[in-house]
C-alpha cells in the first residue's frame, strides 16, 4: 500500500513550506512505505508540471530533501510506494503516472491488474510505461476524460473497477491537473488489508487554511476539529484559481 498527499497555495512558495508541518512525518511514513517517491509539482500557473521520482525510500534520500527544499509549488501531488508482492519496484512502476499536463497516483490494490484493459483505448493502453493496476487506473481516467469531466471520470473509473476487479482493497486516488487538484476514496472493508489495518488506514481527509489546502492519507497528525474526512465515494475538488473546495458525487454507470 501507499501513502498520498496534496497540496494547493494562492501562489509558488517552496514545497517544505507549503507541507510546513506535514513535511517531516509524510517523509517518516516512508520507512515502512520504501520502495519508492514521487512528486508531482507545479511552479505556478502557465508551467508544465515538473515530475521528480525515484525508487529508494524517501526517508534519507537526498533527491527527496531537496525537492523539498528547492522546489516552488502552488500545487503539488506527492506520493511514497509500498509495492505489491508481485510488481517489481521499478521506475516505470513509480507513482506519479502522467500525460501532458496531467498526474495521478493511487493508494492500494485491484486483482487481476489488466481487468480494465478492455476499457482502455488502444493508444493509451500501448503507451503503458509499467505494470502496475495503479497505472490501468490512470489510463482508464485518461480513456474517461476524452468525453467527461474529471469528477465524472475519477468516480466513472473507480466504478469500473468494483464491476470488474475479482477484488479490490482500496481506490483512493489524486489526480492533478492545470485547473484543480481532485481526489477520490474508496475503500472495501472487507479486504485484507482494511481488516488488518483497520478501519481509519485508508481515510482520506482535507484542511483547508488561510493559505494552503491539503488532503492526505491517513499516518500524518490529523486532528478531528482541523481535518473533514472525505467520503467513500465522493470526488474532492480544490481550485487552483482560488482555492475553492467542493465535494461531488461524481456520476456513474454503477
Amino acid at each position: 500500500m501507499c501513502r498520498l498527499l496534496g497540496v494547493v497555495t494562492p501562489a509558488p512558495i517552496p514545497l517544505a513550506a507549503a507541507l510546513d508541518d506535514l513535511a517531516a512525518p509524510f517523509t517518516d511514513l516512508s520507512r515502512e512505505h520504501r520502495d519508492g517517491w514521487g512528486i508531482a509539482a507545479w511552479p505556478g500557473q502557465g508551467a508544465g508540471p515538473r515530475i521528480l521520482k525515484d525508487t529508494n525510500s524517501a526517508a534519507g534520500d537526498r533527491r527527496w530533501d531537496e525537492a523539498l527544499t528547492g522546489t516552488r509549488i502552488d500545487a503539488a501531488l506527492l506520493h511514497l510506494r509500498l509495492a505489491s508482492p508481485d510488481l517489481p519496484v521499478v521506475p516505470g512502476n513509480t507513482h506519479p503516472f502522467t500525460a501532458g499536463t496531467l498526474s495521478f497516483a493511487h493508494n492500494g490494490y485491484f486483482s487481476p491488474y489488466d481487468a480494465l484493459d478492455g476499457l482502455i483505448d488502444a493508444d493509451l493502453l500501448a503507451g503503458a510505461a509499467g505494470s502496475t493496476d495503479s497505472e490501468r487506473f490512470f489510463l482508464r481516467v485518461l480513456t474517461l476524460l476524452r468525453d467527461e469531466d474529471p469528477v465524472d471520470a475519477l468516480a466513472h473509473a473507480a466504478a469500473d473497477i468494483r464491476a470488474r476487479a475479482a477484488s479490490f482493497a482500496s481506490l483512493n486516488c489524486l489526480l492533478l491537473t492545470e485547473q484543480a487538484l481532485y481526489a477520490y476514496s474508496d475503500e472495501d472493508p472487507d479486504s485484507e488489508v482494511s481488516r488488518r489495518r483497520g478501519p481509519d488506514f485508508f481515510r482520506l481527509r482535507y484542511r483547508a487554511d488561510g493559505d494552503r489546502v491539503v488532503v492526505a492519507s491517513s499516518g500524518v497528525p490529523q486532528p478531528d476539529a482541523d481535518w473533514s474526512v472525505l467520503p467513500y465515494r465522493q470526488v474532492l475538488e480544490i481550485s487552483r484559481a482560488d482555492l475553492r473546495v467542493s465535494v461531488h458525487a461524481g456520476r456513474s454507470p454503477v
